[in-house]
């Protein structure tokens, strides 16, 4: 690690405010096509549990559907060192492992489907209409957690990114393209973070 890079480092773990507990990363299918591109995703949840995430989430949008069978297993076979729950378009199973990967499986699915769950559930008598809150749809989500920071590589688009859930994220845009993309870039994601008032919508 280079002298800055230490540098940056210091600067989080010193920091007053605390590292965010849970991180989203959002990528592209062509993203992944770069040379070293699965290193590089094996190295950021190495930074990210290192510099104190609890729970990594990452979000490949995809063009190409063909690709997508190719992508969840190249995804899942990257090196990690917690559990990983890599989930495709057509996969609603709750994803609950420390590291959660989406491959263009779009929040407004997402969320379509998490609402026709509930609603489902209120016409066989299951759920009072009463009862429907803010959990109630949670509880119906792919990825429930909400990222509390949320870091875009490349340029400022989020696309079909968690609708429901980063809602109160803090955003992060760096016009460092994936395949350039190295631990002081995460540093320097972590330490603006810290740097904020969050506000929930406040």
């Amino acid at each position: 690690m280079g002298l800055y890079d230490r540098y940056l480092a210091l600067r989080v773990r010193r920091h007053d405010a605390a590292a965010p507990d849970h991180v989203a990363l959002v990528i592209t299918e062509r993203d992944l096509l770069e040379a070293g591109a699965y290193d590089t995703l094996a190295a950021f949840y190495d930074w990210a549990f290192d510099y104190g995430a609890e729970r990594v989430t990452v979000y490949v949008s995809v063009l190409d559907e063909a690709a997508v069978p190719t992508l969840e297993r190249e995804l899942a076979n990257v090196p990690a060192p917690r559990e990983v729950a890599v989930r495709g378009p057509e996969d609603d199973r709750r994803a609950d492992a420390p590291i959660q990967v989406s491959v263009g499986h779009g929040g407004k699915r997402e969320f379509a489907t998490a609402v026709r769950n509930v609603a489902e559930a209120v016409d066989a008598g299951d759920l009072d209409p009463e009862d429907v809150d803010e959990s109630t749809v949670e509880s119906e989500l792919v990825f429930p957690e909400e990222p509390d920071l949320v870091i875009k590589t490349g340029a400022e688009r989020l696309s079909d990114f968690m609708i429901w859930q980063s809602v109160y994220s803090e955003l992060y845009f760096t016009d460092v393209n994936w395949r350039d993309f190295r631990k002081r870039d995460y540093l320097r994601a972590v330490l603006d973070y810290e740097n904020r008032q969050r506000r929930f919508g406040r």
